[in-house]
């Protein structure tokens, strides 16, 4: 049994613990059994692993599921979950519920390809490979979605409430605050930038008793003007007459960079070279974009602009197309970490060609290609072959999504007074004891950064 015993409340930490992918955290009470988050793990093949283990959690027995965002890391676990007894609601905005759709059947997609062709070329060494769930897993989770507006307690159980507060990062993002009896548990999930291009300021929270806050870039400061960096790198890239190669996730980032490439080539600022836009999912959510203009700050009228002005890839045979084509231009492609996604079309063409530019605009994960070519490695394994890193490879540091050290600690600056507890996770081991250690220094605060699975109990 998992459930809580007399009406104390039990936290574990499912994922994102040492590590900044694969978000769950289960909050047991006598009452209910909650799941904040049900992401995927991703890079480190030893985090990858962790996906096809048996949680340590009885899915069958957790009742409903809050979801901070639509990000895979936050909510790619699902179709498993789902596959695996779990028969309670999902909940979420609207945004985050349609974008969490397009992530879902995508991530499918690309495991049911990989095994497929893992298969046919006897690259794996399962036989046979198979994908962590299909299509068909997806659809059967559809239905357990059910949105939910921002700013409005739900009750959801005898003394047990949950709100969602607006939090910059993507569209539809959210942190979660948690009313069980007397006690309020705030979920961070990923907080977004205080003067993001597309998005408003995240919401504060003004109280909580515990606090989970996230930690990607606890140790960093992000540069304040990424755009420069960029200018730069595109100037000098346009001279090689090669191709400019941005690996992108397709949620917020590939609509930020569209927008801010937009406005460059208008300016005259980078060259008037063609900019392309590879990746189905991410024309899925520009129209997310369109339908819920409330929740960002693109104007509809330079929005349709845009959309006219950089050209839409669609099919597979324009991908294989424009590889052939090797004019000057730049092309938007995913995924953001290279862990999968067309941009590995365009990697097996053009890692060895040494007039290419690959433009990192994102975080990279442990253990994923983006880091590795952050790392400066000179070959990469791509289905089951290597190829030689002969491309330059560039990284805009600032573009992020995530807020940075000082944005984190202003995040908290609304708090009445300090919470019972604080846990610091989804941050590499670095990153999280370097929030520590910052928020101790200015709000002389304790913090705790739990490790995986760990079980933490509060007293009512």
């Amino acid at each position: 049994m998992i459930m809580s015993k007399n009406n104390n409340i039990k936290i574990q930490f499912l994922g994102a613990a040492g590590t900044v992918t694969g978000s769950k955290y289960l909050v047991q009470t006598s009452a209910k059994n909650i799941l904040i988050d049900c992401g995927l793990f991703q890079g480190l093949k030893k985090l990858r692993l962790l996906n096809w283990e048996a949680l340590a959690a009885e899915p069958a027995k957790i009742d409903l599921v809050l979801l901070t965002h639509g990000h895979l890391d936050h909510v790619g676990y699902l179709p498993r979950f789902v596959k695996q007894g779990f028969q309670g609601l999902i909940y979420g905005t609207s945004p985050t519920i349609e974008v969490t759709k397009i992530i879902l059947r995508d991530s499918a997609k690309i495991q049911e390809e990989d095994a497929e062709r893992a298969n046919a070329k006897g690259y794996s060494k399962h036989k046979p490979a198979l994908p962590l769930y299909d299509l068909k897993d997806v659809e059967k989770t559809l239905p357990h979605f059910f949105a939910q507006p921002l700013d409005k307690w739900v009750e959801i159980g005898d003394k047990i409430y949950f709100r969602f507060r607006y939090n910059s990062h993507i569209i539809g993002a959210t942190f979660i605050e948690l009313k069980i009896g007397n006690k309020l548990i705030v979920f961070s999930g990923d907080v977004g930038r205080e003067n993001d291009l597309l998005m408003y300021p995240p919401q504060k929270p003004e109280a909580a008793d515990i606090l989970i806050i996230e930690s990607t870039y606890g140790d960093r400061l992000h540069p304040d003007r990424p755009e420069e960096q960029l200018i730069e790198i595109i100037n000098n890239a346009a001279k090689k007459q090669g191709i400019i190669i941005i690996p992108s996730f397709a949620v917020e980032r590939t609509q930020m960079l569209m927008y801010l490439l937009w406005q460059l080539r208008k300016k005259g600022e980078i060259p008037e070279i063609p900019v392309y836009m590879d990746s189905p999912m991410g024309k899925n959510v520009l129209d997310i974009f369109q339908h819920y203009t409330e929740w960002h700050k693109l104007p509809a009228d330079q929005c349709s602009q845009m959309c006219k002005d950089i050209r839409y890839i669609q099919t597979i045979e324009e991908t294989i197309r424009l590889i052939a084509d090797k004019s000057a231009k730049i092309v938007i492609a995913g995924s953001g970490m290279a862990s999968g996604g067309r941009v590995l079309a365009y990697f097996r063409k053009y890692l060895g060609d040494d007039s290419a530019t690959i433009l990192l605009a994102g975080y990279q994960a442990e253990g994923t290609r983006g880091r590795q070519l952050l790392d400066g490695v000179k070959e990469i394994k791509l289905y089951g072959q290597y190829y030689n890193v002969k491309a330059n490879i560039e990284n805009v540091q600032g573009l992020s999504a995530h807020a940075d050290q000082k944005e984190l600690i202003n995040w908290l600056s609304h708090l009445k007074k300090s919470p019972e507890k604080i846990f610091i996770v989804h941050g590499e081991p670095q990153s999280a004891d370097a929030l520590r250690v910052k928020i101790k220094d200015v709000y002389g605060w304790d913090c705790e950064i739990p490790v995986l699975n760990e079980k933490v109990e509060i007293h009512e």
